[in-house]
């Protein structure tokens, strides 16, 4: 680099400091450099809240809250990039999302990379990255193919992380050159646009805990807490629930609304196209509230003084020690801000593993926390099929017209 190009890099970094954004960067697999070249230059407290690299896969899967299938792809790249602007929203005081206009404040920016480069073992395949960044506007991402055997490690590093600072730039609406400067002609470069994050897109990146679909497709920030929740993941929604939300309904004399939570205790997160197929099963039926909310303690927090309509099966999980890290005590707390919450529950029949009918009476209930459960009587509902039985019945079927073609 000569001292030129020396002097036009250190005024962009500069730039970028004084953008008035607020940014974390999240890099695995190559590229770090880029947070060394955004500290180089003085200010950079300016624009930098954090960088992480999580560079082992249990701690790309910590970092994301879940596995990814492949490590150095677009799709990781993406969500480190929401991960890592949830984190910024949660760590800039006074900034807020809204709908459509997004914040409040500074634009905070959330970066993500992704790099698979050579190695101490020779690399069956591409030598590659991926790059991401999330702002008010939505999400871009570049990704280029190098070729392979032209650089040694260092000069691989060395450009990614250059590329890293210019998609930094786009990202905080500074002029730069495009990342593809960086590259020969014959190793393939491509980029994609803006694309705008909807409200499910900031969901499940963190930055809401709460968002609730109207009927009519209506998606609402601040919309009126519900006082009767069936949560569920409905997969799929079918008669019994309908059934168990109406009887919920005549037993509270309050309309029910349903929630399905994307994070879950047991299972990776949600997909974006999970949550859309999901959600268009009640479609001009009922409201459905999203949340991150995949224990009842947390969706007390969300909804204080909700009656929560449950089977039997749910509600015994409110004691199974596992989902306390097997303490006692905290599943007493727990139960305790519950009811400190106004919380409360409706408990249906349920068949267990085994075929046998499983009811309120049948749970472990500890005695000074009995009034928060009623039990809704065999004879108002019964519904014995489930979901899962449902999607097997499908498969099979699909399984057997499959065969038949």
């Amino acid at each position: 680099m000569s001292p030129s190009d020396a002097a036009a890099w250190q005024q962009l970094i500069s730039t970028l400091h004084g953008s008035g954004r607020k940014a974390a960067l999240a890099i695995t697999g190559g590229g770090s450099g880029a947070v060394g070249e955004l500290l180089r230059v003085p200010g950079g407290s300016r624009l930098l809240i954090e960088a992480q690299v999580p560079y082992d896969m249990a701690a790309l899967a910590a970092f994301l809250g879940f596995a990814p299938a492949q490590a150095c792809s677009s799709d990781t790249a993406i969500a480190m990039a929401q991960s890592a602007r949830a984190r910024v929203v949660r760590l800039v005081p006074g900034t807020s999302v809204g709908l459509g206009t997004d914040l409040v404040g500074p634009d905070l920016v959330g970066l993500g990379a992704t790099a698979a480069l050579v190695s101490d073992r020779p690399r069956k395949g591409e030598h590659r990255f991926h790059i991401a960044f999330a702002n008010s506007a939505g999400i871009a991402h570049c990704t280029c193919v190098l070729a392979k055997g032209r650089r040694d490690r260092a000069a691989e590093e060395d450009l990614v992380s250059r590329a890293i600072v210019l998609w930094l730039a786009r990202a905080c609406g500074v002029a730069a050159a495009s990342p593809r400067s960086l590259f020969d002609a014959d190793e393939h470069y491509a980029e994609t646009g803006v694309a705008a994050l909807d409200t499910i897109d900031q969901l499940l990146a963190g930055e809401l805990d709460r968002v609730t679909a109207q009927p009519d497709g209506q998606m609402m920030l601040s919309a009126p807490q519900p006082f009767v929740l069936f949560p569920g993941s409905f997969n799929p929604m079918h008669e019994g629930h309908v059934l168990l939300a109406r009887v919920a309904e005549e037993l509270r004399q309050q309309p029910v609304a349903f929630e399905i939570s994307v994070t879950n205790v047991d299972k990776p997160p949600l997909a974006g196209e999970t949550v859309r197929r999901r959600l268009a099963q009640f479609a001009w039926k009922a409201p459905v509230e999203l949340t991150r909310a995949p224990t009842f303690v947390e969706k007390s927090r969300l909804f204080p003084g909700t009656t929560f309509v449950v089977g039997a099966d749910t509600a015994e999980r409110l004691f199974g020690p596992k989902y306390y890290g097997n303490d006692e005590v905290r599943m007493h707390m727990a139960l305790e801000e519950i009811a400190n919450s106004g919380g409360s529950f409706l408990v249906a029949v349920r068949l267990d593993a085994a075929g046998r009918v499983r009811a309120l009476n049948d749970l472990p209930v500890p005695r000074r926390y009995a009034d928060l459960f009623t039990e809704i009587p065999e004879h108002r509902f019964r519904f014995d099929t489930s979901s899962s039985e449902i999607r097997a019945r499908r498969h099979a079927d699909g399984g057997r017209a499959a065969g038949n073609a």
